[in-house]
């Protein structure tokens, strides 16, 4: 080999190792500067564990929160606030473990076992578990939604909401949310029903929302006081709305969907309670400013939940009639709880402590939105 070539390999291979050398060397501070600007979890904390670094930098007190929903519409704020990673970027390195429910019974059960922390879930079950506990399994601490029910009905064999006596009238489940609110309009109209039958001047059928399509699609029953989707999903089947219960609340507001907290993981882990929280107020800020948008993002969530996406002529008139809020609209839920005791469902609660807003309210005073009320029930 000629000298030249030899002298110019040498010169190269003294530039690469000095290269490597460099790199090498600024390895670690790139490794250092990376963790320090928020990719914290990724990074060791002194006792060699990960640190969960929340959106802020802050080392958060679990490595993971499970969070409980229902793949329904009235759930919007779970739905996109999965889809579009706004909780999980509020929790860093916390990871969120979501986990669907169909029924208020069963995610009280999860948060009952220690196999759940937060969940979504309606005013009835919150009221239920809290007084079947004695105060002991749970905190209210956010509104979610607002809204979403409707009485749809077979229009050949109902026209007037007188028409609805005899008839057969769906409802999800004894004692849930919309079973309450019907059970009390038609009191309010004078007529009778036994609470636990469902029979009497009006039958009230307690029916699965999966079940309620088909049986009104097969003629066994005349309509249903049911939430959304399944009430568009009626009307798609040819239903009629005759009634939607937003009409009868002052203000047009009533709670359709709480979020509710084990006491114990809010006493152990109040800054990522605080977390989530933050990631739901977001969350409601950006649906309530895209709403197309947020429609699609919950479509979206439904489907990959579900397997199957909502049909527009389902989603489109079902998405406007929920009002999506951080607002618990405490005095509503305790109007519901008084309708129970007038339909002896249950006795009369003691609902005092049931609501925990203080991360709630410190969450919107952060970010300049106001404060929120827990109707004199909240825990001292």
């Amino acid at each position: 080999m000629p000298a030249s070539r030899t002298t110019g390999t040498t010169r190269t291979t003294r530039k690469t190792l000095r290269r490597g050398v460099a790199a090498a060397a600024a390895l670690p501070l790139l490794i250092g500067a990376l963790a320090s600007c928020g990719y914290g979890s990724q990074a060791d904390d002194k006792g060699g564990e990960k640190a969960n670094a929340a959106a802020d930098g802050r080392k958060l007190s679990a490595s993971e929160v499970r969070i409980g929903y229902f793949p329904n519409l009235t759930h919007a704020t779970a739905l996109v606030g999965l889809q579009e990673g706004l909780i999980q970027k509020e929790l860093g390195g916390t990871a969120v473990k979501p986990q669907t429910f169909n029924a208020g019974p069963s995610e009280i059960e999860a948060l009952n076992g220690g196999s759940l922390d937060i969940g979504f879930i309606g005013p009835s079950p919150s009221i239920n578990a809290y007084v079947k506990s004695k105060g002991s399994n749970l905190r209210i601490i956010s509104g979610s939604a607002s809204g979403g029910v409707k009485l749809v009905v077979n229009p050949d064999r109902i026209k007037t909401l007188d028409d609805l006596k005899g008839k057969k009238i769906a409802t999800p489940q004894k004692g849930n949310t919309q079973d309450v609110a019907f059970l009390n309009w038609i009191s309010e109209k004078g007529w009778t029903v036994d609470p636990e039958s469902g029979k009497g001047d009006v039958s009230v059928v307690r029916t699965d929302n999966k079940v309620t399509p088909d049986a009104f699609k097969q003629g066994s029953i005349d309509g249903a006081w049911v939430p959304e989707p399944t009430a568009s999903k009626l009307v798609s089947d040819g239903g009629a709305v005759l009634l939607d219960e937003t009409a009868l609340w002052p203000d047009k507001k009533f709670v359709i969907t709480n979020i509710i907290v084990s006491q114990k993981f809010l006493k152990q882990h109040p800054d990522v309670v605080e977390a989530v929280l933050a990631g739901t107020v977001k969350t409601n800020e950006w649906i309530n400013a895209n709403p197309d948008r947020a429609k699609a993002s919950a479509n979206a969530k439904l489907a990959a939940d579900s397997g199957k996406a909502l049909d527009a002529k389902v989603i489109d008139p079902a998405w406007p009639s929920i009002r999506i809020t951080d607002d618990p609209l405490a005095s509503t839920l305790k109007t519901q709880s008084e309708w129970a005791v007038k339909a002896k469902l249950i006795e009369q609660p003691d609902l005092a402590g049931i609501y925990d807003l203080t991360l709630l309210n410190k969450v919107l005073k952060a970010a300049g939105k106001p404060e929120v009320s827990d109707a004199g029930l909240g825990a001292k």
